[in-house]
């Protein structure tokens, strides 16, 4: 593939529009419709192709590379090409993190370079390194029970087994800036997996103003607990560190926003959407590659049916996902209208088991009358997801580019995969495309696909 200069994509309409009209029998044209799309989207190899050309002519895809906007202005023009639908750009400033180069080495017996990615947002050190004593925990209670005598001048290091990704996760984001606050040099963390291969995982890192800042690197599984069984027999152990990472100005980015418009109900929308960055290291193709590639066919297949469905179907590439969400939070900020339901896939591309439903985020609470009624606008999509074994519905967090939408009132639905087989490469230099099977890829098309038409041609009303 040739990578083209950056073309402004706003307001283009590609190719003859789809027809207008309402088709004489809605209710018989909207099954047969369905299952036209559920058979197109599992013979089709387009998706793979499109995955193919993202993941290796542009790679990995870091808010603020040029890699990034490459994949920008490589997804408007894919989307730009099908019948029917208008494409636009709609602009983001997003971080822009460097990782520079970096090591990490164990200084004391038995002395070696130890696997480490610096985790994303993280600041660097001095050219020459920090070099310290390691003390390590196993929750923010046992960093809490040291205080300040236990950590001053130390590198802490998280030694915290993956429970679930939710739970493990917060000691990457918060680990650093807890052990700064205590007086630590440097933080460490376990990576966020429940198996490895001596593979580190990045991630971002926050920090809270006014509190000083620390560099932060994750370390794989082996080593974590190779250094905690070190320390338990009462070894001396040292680490010196180095990182060059640095912040730099913000930079331009954009979402990439493909609709076709409905033919009674334009104006309220079904999205299906995905995170178009991805971390510096890998190829980002099940984070967020595939999601990308069911969205881009997902608009593809329906704007080739006969007729256009009641609502209008949008696909949003987010850009930042990564490393701040800007992206999802400046498309809910300007974006007004009616979205009677938001899609995203952003767990990999496991075998798609049906949906996680999502009413309010975290914001407020949720009756039960609000779930049973979202529940029941469901079940003819499940009905029709049977024969892909992709009928399931739980309740559960649809996703982060999302979750502002989901606030505002919009049905959230996160594809429900099965992770077993994303969490190990999760973040890591193995999240290639080669982890991707095809067939499944396919399947996951189809589900979102069917579950996207099927929502924008239900009978009025939508809203909750």
């Amino acid at each position: 593939m040739v990578l083209l200069t950056v073309v402004p994509l706003s307001l283009v309409v590609a190719g003859p529009r789809a027809k207008k009209k309402a088709p004489a029998d809605p209710e018989t044209w909207a099954q047969q419709a369905s299952e036209r799309l559920m058979g197109a989207a599992l013979q089709s190899p387009r998706g793979w192709k499109l995955l193919e050309e993202l993941c290796d002519t542009i790679g990995a895809r870091l808010s603020g590379s040029v890699e990034l906007e490459q994949a920008v202005t490589w997804g408007g023009e894919k989307l730009a090409a099908l019948p029917g639908v208008r494409v636009e750009e709609q602009e983001v400033m997003v971080p822009h993190w460097i990782r520079g180069q970096e090591s990490l080495f164990l200084t004391t017996p038995p002395q070696r370079e130890l696997a480490m990615l610096g985790l994303g947002m993280s600041v660097g050190t001095a050219e020459e390194g920090v070099e310290a004593a390691l003390v390590v925990v196993s929750s923010f209670d046992e960093l809490d029970a040291l205080g300040r005598a236990g950590v001053e001048g130390k590198i802490v290091l998280y030694d915290v087994p993956f429970t679930t990704y939710g739970a493990t996760v917060q000691y990457r984001v918060r680990g650093p800036d807890a052990a700064a606050r205590l007086g630590a040099v440097a933080a460490l963390v376990r990576s966020v997996t429940p198996s490895s291969l001596n593979t580190p995982h990045t991630g971002t890192t926050r920090y809270i103003d006014g509190d000083g800042r620390i560099p932060a690197a994750a370390i794989t599984v082996e080593d974590s607990e190779t250094l905690h069984r070190l320390v338990d027999r009462g070894e001396e152990v040292r680490l010196r560190l180095t990182m060059e990472a640095r912040q730099e100005e913000d930079a331009r980015s954009a979402n990439v926003i493909a609709e076709l418009k409905g033919r009674e109900l334009p104006d309220e929308v079904v999205l299906v959407s995905c995170h178009l960055d991805s971390w510096d290291v890998g190829q980002g193709a099940q984070d967020d590659g595939a999601g990308c590639v069911m969205a881009m066919e997902t608009i593809r297949l329906i704007s080739e049916l006969d007729y256009r469905p009641r609502r209008s179907v949008r696909a949003v590439l987010y850009t930042n996902e990564e490393n701040g969400v800007v992206g999802g939070a400046t498309y809910a900020q300007e974006r007004k209208q009616p979205h009677v339901a938001v899609i995203e896939a952003d767990v990999g591309c496991g075998p798609a088991r049906g949906w996680r439903l999502d009413l309010a985020a975290d914001d407020r609470e949720v009756s039960e009358a609000e779930f049973r009624a979202a529940e029941a606008r469901m079940a003819p999509i499940q009905e029709a997801l049977q024969g892909l074994k992709a009928d399931g519905l739980r309740r559960g967090f649809a996703g982060a580019d999302i979750k502002d939408l989901v606030r505002q009132g919009s049905l959230g639905l996160g594809l429900d995969m099965d992770t077993s087989g994303y969490w190990p490469i999760h973040h890591t230099d193995a999240d290639t495309l080669d982890k991707i099977d095809p067939i499944v890829l396919r399947r996951n098309t189809a589900v979102m696909a069917v579950t996207a038409f099927l929502l924008a041609e239900a009978e009025p009303p939508q809203t909750r």
